[in-house]
């Protein structure tokens, strides 16, 4: 089983009509733990769910999606909500309403002391990790159980929700000194750390915080990763006709975890698969992860 702490909030879509947009289910850590559910893996998602109109939606979507909703919190606050623009090549861009809203409201006594049995690995990640007050008592939390469990952090950067560089390098410093295993986009990494190329950033951080795995997403060129013991391992992209890119990123880690922490994969393969997995979300509107039978069926 994996447990994925985090957000779940609703995504502001544009339609294609003019001044329309459409809500759909989103969050990085929400979509991670679908991507999870739906290749087979038992998920428990750890969120605070409004219970507004668009906190039961959400909580139906991950419900239908199979996800474990038994660690979920009822939060009187609002949902949170995401505005979605996607260029002309797919790529999203989003803006944050998080004013007081659910998903950053954590408490320690919301918090389970101790993790369920048969808990391989926490994936912790995207805004989540960066805005308070919760970022720091989930932190807090993980680093509470990182002897038990694999602690993995996905940074999946969102410039728009915590303003200016250095407090973003600051909160991400501290999650790395958090988690084993570290998921991050070259877009990430070059943010961060623009005075250097991503791959450098990534052995800096392997080497800097004794972390025993860093994975990098390249988009269309595949991913690589970089482990502390062994040679690092790539895996091209695979081509495919892109509508956009909104949850590939989350896909790409919930296969990795269902390949590793379930299905016992090598490392190059478990590579292979979560390329595989984020490129046939990219061929749907939205974080729509495929299912298992899908990517079985490609691999």
């Amino acid at each position: 089983m994996i447990i994925v702490c985090g957000e779940a909030l609703v995504d502001l879509v544009p339609t294609g009509a003019e001044n329309t947009w459409r809500a759909v289910p989103g969050g990085g850590p929400a979509n991670t733990a679908v991507a999870v559910a739906r290749l087979g893996t038992p998920a428990r998602l750890l969120c605070r769910l409004s219970r507004d109109g668009f906190g039961r939606r959400l909580r139906d979507h991950l419900t239908e999606s199979g996800v474990d909703l038994s660690l979920a919190v009822e939060a009187d606050e609002p949902a949170t909500l995401a505005v979605v623009d996607v260029d002309e090549h797919g790529s999203a861009d989003f803006r944050f309403y998080l004013e007081r809203t659910a998903d950053w409201q954590w408490t320690p006594g919301e918090l389970p002391a101790t993790l369920p049995p048969g808990t391989r690995a926490l994936h912790v990640g995207s805004v989540a990790s960066v805005v308070q007050p919760g970022a720091d008592v989930l932190r807090s939390w993980a680093a509470d159980h990182r002897d038990e469990v694999t602690v993995v952090y996905d940074v999946n950067v969102r410039p728009a929700a915590l303003p200016g560089r250095e407090p973003y390098l600051e909160k991400v410093e501290a999650w790395l000194r958090t988690a084993h295993v570290v998921k991050a986009s070259e877009e990430d990494l070059r943010w961060l750390h623009p005075e250097r190329a991503p791959l450098d950033t990534a052995r800096a951080w392997l080497a800097e915080h004794d972390l025993d795995l860093v994975l990098v997403t390249r988009g269309a060129a595949g991913a690589v990763a970089l482990p502390r013991d062994g040679s690092p391992a790539e895996a091209d992209g695979v081509p495919v006709r892109v509508v956009d890119t909104v949850g590939a990123g989350d896909a790409f880690t919930g296969a990795f975890l269902h390949a590793t922490a379930d299905r016992g994969m090598a490392l190059p393969d478990a590579l292979r698969y979560a390329v595989l997995a984020a490129a046939l979300t990219c061929t749907r509107e939205g974080a729509a992860p495929p299912s298992r039978a899908e990517v079985d069926a490609r691999f």
